[in-house]
């Protein structure tokens, strides 16, 4: 019987979403089963743009139904919406199957984002037109001397007299350079300056003026270097002036960054089975690699941390989708989804791959491309420490001072989540305000494990109350993100745990993984004992917060035959 925990592609129905979003999502999959492993090894390998999949993207108006808002969409297109919970699941299975494939959906997603938030009516019914044609979008932030550093762009804007501009410099990191319809560009005027001077403006590059340079990549992935030189920019083209461009660009990426997690979950799955199946099937020393204590415990701990994973992803949709302007909790899930989801995605890897050995990187196999992948979710968007340092701003509220809400229900609705694309200013962060995580704790306190990390979490309470980093250690980033690696088990697991009621997960599994939890909150106050500028009241305090979670064999036995069986359950069609 299938584990109705992990995706599997034959036993697939997702009944939960409307009828035209259950089809999509079905074809997606039949789409690929029919193409075969062997193929899209083959694409991986011989680095293939990706024209097949997006032609039957095209056919089927996937990313057209996926990505235009209702208030984009005509009277007839009912199904059009901007739907993160039907995002989510379409990101999972485009990682299932190869993170090239979700790439230039990411990338299109980003390119959307100032779009759809700007007033610009022009350029919102061009996107339309073009999603409906089949093209994809991308992203023009970044550039090769300044990476993302926005306030730095040397993409400039000269007025043209006639009310316009002609933009000239280079972008680099660019997905889908290659092939897009439409690129959201972000520069500054040569006559303004400050703030004030900012423009974001729509490209098309496939315009004399624009000049792709390379692929910077050696990957099916096109990650482009491009050029604009004296490139027309109309009153049309333009999508935001301004503050209002700096706050587009930050907002585009929290809408964006939040689709990495579930990819992660996606990789992370196939390889699991691959994995699981190849070990229990080879004998060495006349026993199966399965019947090896150490085996089966890394195997068991790959699988509850990706059954977190997809917990903790499931649960922040439903904040992210309730989400309004007197609830921005997602601002703290989000760059969780990012950090923690996506670090996690390597330690399953990491602990499979120990299992299977020289296996990981045999040329026919999911598992070796699944290896290289999942290192470059965790680095997009924003490194892991620039979405820890954000997380930390909103510690603090979210320990200390929580604030009343109503409670926020599993959000599977066909309803557009059009506050995303109208999020406001990019700023006040630590006056965000969240509901008290300790009932989420309290509710499962009979299970040992979720007990001891609750004495942790209590601990870090204390922690920020009397031995909190001063004005100087605060400058100390090395010590600070320590915290914050402990602060971001604390929000996982209050999660977690929502996600796990509102769903019945099976306590042994829920147990097991608060097991691993509790072992990786002690292995980050150990790391805060050793930084040069704690404390000695500080590394009193990281000693004292170690626990050992508590040890139940049958427990464990039990998650354990759920990991074994998953043995031969799904392997794709050569």
């Amino acid at each position: 019987m299938a584990d109705q925990l992990l995706f599997n592609p034959r036993t697939y129905d997702p009944a939960h979403f409307d009828p035209e979003t259950r089809r999509l999502l079905r074809a997606t999959v039949d789409w690929f089963e029919a193409r075969g492993k062997r193929q899209l090894i083959e694409d991986y390998r011989t680095r293939a743009w990706l024209s097949d999949f997006l032609a039957f993207a095209a056919k089927e108006g996937l990313f057209a139904t996926f990505l235009t808002p209702s208030s984009s969409a005509g009277e007839d297109e009912p199904d059009k919406r901007w739907d993160t919970a039907r995002i989510a699941a379409l990101n999972e299975i485009l990682g299932f199957y190869g993170l090239d494939y979700w790439y230039a959906w990411q990338v299109t997603i980003l390119g959307l984002g100032p779009v759809w938030q700007s007033d610009n009516a022009a350029a919102r019914a061009r996107a339309a037109e073009l999603l409906a044609q089949g093209e994809v979008f991308a992203f023009g932030l970044s550039e090769k001397a300044h990476g993302a550093d926005i306030y730095s762009t040397d993409m400039l804007l000269e007025p043209d007299g006639d009310g316009g501009f002609r933009a000239t410099g280079s972008k680099y990191y660019i997905g889908n350079g290659n092939a897009a319809g439409l690129v959201s560009v972000f520069g500054r005027r040569t006559d303004v300056e400050g703030p004030d001077g900012y423009v974001f403006f729509a490209a098309d590059s496939r315009h004399p003026a624009y000049h792709l340079v390379k692929n910077v990549v050696d990957s099916s992935k096109f990650v482009s270097e491009f050029r604009l030189d004296d490139y027309p920019v109309t009153s049309d083209d333009v999508l935001h002036t301004g503050r209002a461009a700096f706050d587009a660009a930050l907002n585009t990426v929290n809408v964006g960054k939040f689709n990495l997690c579930t990819a992660s979950i996606g990789i992370c799955e196939h390889a699991m089975y691959e994995a699981v199946t190849h070990a229990h099937n080879r004998v060495l020393y006349g026993r199966p690699v399965t019947a090896f204590p150490h085996v089966r415990r890394e195997l068991t701990d790959a699988y509850v941390r990706l059954v977190g994973m997809k917990l903790f992803s499931d649960r922040a949709v439903d904040y992210f989708r309730s989400a309004g302007p007197d609830d921005r909790r997602y601002l703290l899930f989000n760059p969780m989804t990012k950090m923690k989801v996506t670090t996690e995605g390597e330690k399953v890897i990491d602990l499979m791959w120990d299992v299977v050995a020289a296996k990981g990187f045999e040329k026919d196999n999911y598992f070796s491309q699944a290896a290289v992948e999942i290192r470059g979710l965790p680095k997009l968007e924003g490194t892991v420490h620039v979405n820890l340092a954000l997380i930390l701003k909103f510690m603090r509220n979210h320990l200390l001072d929580p604030a009343e809400y109503p409670s926020v229900p599993t959000r599977l609705d066909a309803a557009d989540d059009d506050f995303l694309f109208r999020q406001g200013p990019a700023r006040g962060l630590g006056s965000v305000r969240f509901h008290d995580w300790r009932p989420a704790f309290e509710s499962y306190a009979h299970l040992p494990n979720v007990a001891r990390l609750r004495e942790q979490a209590d601990a870090l309470c204390e922690f920020v109350t009397t031995s909190a980093p001063d004005a100087e250690q605060s400058r100390d980033l090395d010590l600070v993100l320590s915290i914050g690696q402990l602060f971001a088990l604390v929000v996982h697991g209050q999660l977690v745990l929502e996600q796990a009621a509102l769903t019945g997960l099976d306590e042994d599994v829920l147990d097991e993984l608060f097991a691993v939890l509790v072992r990786d909150f002690s292995g980050h106050a150990v790391e805060l004992h050793g930084k040069d500028s704690a404390t000695e009241r500080q590394q009193e305090w990281a000693l004292s917060s170690v626990r050992r979670p508590v040890v139940d064999e049958t427990r464990t036995e039990r998650v354990w035959q759920r990991v074994e069986a998953l043995s031969g359950t799904y392997e794709m069609a050569q």
